[in-house]
């Protein structure tokens, strides 16, 4: 069997895949709370032959379902995890909760799992052709992307560096193969406990938890002005003490999110953040108690899978739309308030040529969807976000490809987004990621050199060794659980 033949097994499959994507949107489970959604992936894919391994890491969402035996070992990497806040009517051009306070996928990991699944069992269909011994292909199941980070878990636990590659995809407003890096992230949870006192009447017996979260806040603008340019410090106060202001706070919480380019940088950043919780907990005479929710390295690049992956988007094409597909990607671009006045395209700005390109076919940014396929464009830049992806890539090679399933103008976890994750234009980049992604890692068993080029690029890149985020005994929770 060759690589066509398994392409046209994902049309077979059609039904059952874009089925899969509905149900798990309609689930719309946050990040550890998966667990329709894994539970659904889990009996599909040992109904479909794979073997499955549940519980992976102590995380009750996460699996690891495998088929075949031998070399190479191909990763899949699939997400499930909604947001809160989102819920929104499947093909509505307004704002209409479902479930009023409901959740939503406003980020698409209902398509990216399915996705992911489309061309696991495409690859599994080829490896079922080409016998025992020709390959083994992993469809990790990995909950909590938008809060607990399990792919950081996964890799502590060693769990990926049996691959000889990573694949992945992720919904968005373009077609394009994703390169260059990100932020390296760290979240800590900060609880200060002091004494309650009346505020008037015996203040001098309180000892204040606001005042140490106010005065490591203090602290921390002060670290500014002393951490490198491309750092950044954010943080939530999410327990302020009470209502009373006539009464000594004797509780608060802050919650820290610390981004560097590197982990190294951003472990080193953590430690001095660390000191100024401690310096403030001394300053008011309260204690802090502090809790790691989540880490995330900076992603690594890697050219020859890259390339490959873009040649296999451009043999199989992008998703193509219906007038009356684009009519309702309109009138959803109508509703996005600020709308987006940048080119599409994440490094668009980083190339002249690129930038007339992508003018071009998107008629000025104009176009509705995005239907044309972004010039590969190899990148170092920076992106200002953070992905659990990035640990996947610093213990096997790894890429990434974003695929059309949301209108131009939709922001990143938006309503507009929900509304479309269920409908034709969403089916229609699902598949195609699938497509993609199968391709890809047909093409990584057939040519071993294109593996043995992008492992050579990953020991290059990687030699300085991987820095886990996450600290011995660390569990994945999320941020303002029970300390």
């Amino acid at each position: 069997m060759g690589k066509k033949e398994a392409l046209l097994y994902i049309d077979s499959k059609a039904e059952l895949i874009t089925e899969v994507s509905d149900k798990i949107w309609g689930y719309a489970e946050l990040s550890l709370m998966e667990h329709q959604s894994s539970e659904l992936y889990v009996k599909i894919l040992g109904e479909e032959g794979f073997s499955v391994e549940t519980h992976v890491c102590g995380i009750d969402t996460a699996f690891i379902a495998t088929y075949g035996s031998g070399k190479p070992v191909i990763g899949i990497l699939a997400e499930y995890d909604a947001l809160s806040g989102l819920s929104q009517e499947a093909g509505a051009v307004e704002r209409k909760e479902r479930i009023p306070g409901g959740c939503g996928h406003g980020c698409g990991h209902n398509m990216l799992g399915a996705g992911a699944m489309a061309a696991a069992l495409a690859v599994k269909h080829y490896l079922e052709e080409k016998g025992e011994g020709s390959g083994t292909v992993k469809f990790y199941g990995c909950p909590g992307e938008e809060g607990a980070a399990s792919k950081a878990f996964m890799a502590k636990a060693g769990r990926f560096n049996e691959l000889d590659a990573a694949l992945t995809w992720h919904p968005g407003t373009e077609n394009e193969v994703t390169s260059g890096t990100c932020n390296s992230c760290i979240q800590t949870e900060y609880k200060f406990t002091g004494l309650a006192s009346h505020a008037a009447g015996a203040p001098e017996l309180g000892r204040s938890a606001l005042d140490a979260v106010e005065l490591m806040n203090i602290g921390v603008q002060f670290l500014r002005e002393h951490m490198g340019s491309e750092c950044r410090i954010h943080y939530s106060i999410t327990d302020a003490g009470g209502q009373s202001p006539n009464v000594v706070q004797p509780k608060a919480q802050v919650l820290y999110m610390v981004r560097a380019k590197l982990m190294k940088e951003a472990m080193e950043l953590q430690a001095r953040v660390d000191k100024i919780a401690e310096a403030a907990a001394m300053m008011t005479e309260t204690t802090v108690k502090k809790k790691f929710i989540d880490g995330c390295s900076n992603t690594v690049t890697n050219r020859p899978l890259e390339k490959l992956f873009y040649k296999n988007f451009e043999e199989i094409g992008v998703p193509s739309y219906t007038e009356e597909e684009v009519a309702f990607a309109e009138k959803l671009n109508a509703s996005c308030e600020l709308g987006k006045t940048a080119l599409p395209g994440s490094f668009t700005d980083e190339s002249f040529e690129l930038q007339e390109f992508v003018d071009k076919a998107s008629n000025h940014g104009t176009k509705a969807m995005n239907d044309f396929l972004i010039p590969y464009f190899y990148s170092e830049k920076m992106k200002a976000g953070s992905t659990d992806v990035g640990d996947v890539s610093w213990n096997t090679p790894t890429a990434q490809i974003r695929v059309a399933c949301f209108p131009s103008a939709a922001p990143g976890h938006s309503w507009q987004n929900v509304s479309c994750g269920a409908t034709s234009i969403g089916h229609k980049g699902t598949l195609t990621a699938g497509k993609v992604i199968a391709g890809t890692a047909i093409d990584l068993f057939e040519n071993q050199e294109i593996l043995a080029a992008a492992k050579e690029e990953f020991e290059k890149k990687t030699k300085g060794g991987y820095y886990c985020p996450i600290p011995d005994g660390a569990k994945p929770v999320l941020a303002g659980e029970q300390m």
